[in-house]
């Protein structure tokens, strides 16, 4: 019996890894649902600026 001691731990450690999936699923289809698509992992002060400068090139346009 003392074999399979550490079958004790596995239910445990399912259910937490579940509600991690789940946790991580929730705010990737959050996000999305809010922004219309996944958000950009590892964003730097680059990636802002590009976006800062595609949004207003997009506002230029469109007021023209």
């Amino acid at each position: 019996m003392a074999r399979l001691h550490w079958l004790e731990a596995v239910l445990p450690l399912g259910i937490i890894g579940g509600m991690l999936c789940i946790m991580g699923n929730a705010q990737y289809f959050i996000h999305k649902a809010a922004h219309g698509r996944p958000k950009h992992i590892g964003n730097d002060m680059w990636d802002v600026a590009m976006e800062r400068r595609d949004k207003k090139l997009m506002e230029q346009s469109s007021g023209n």
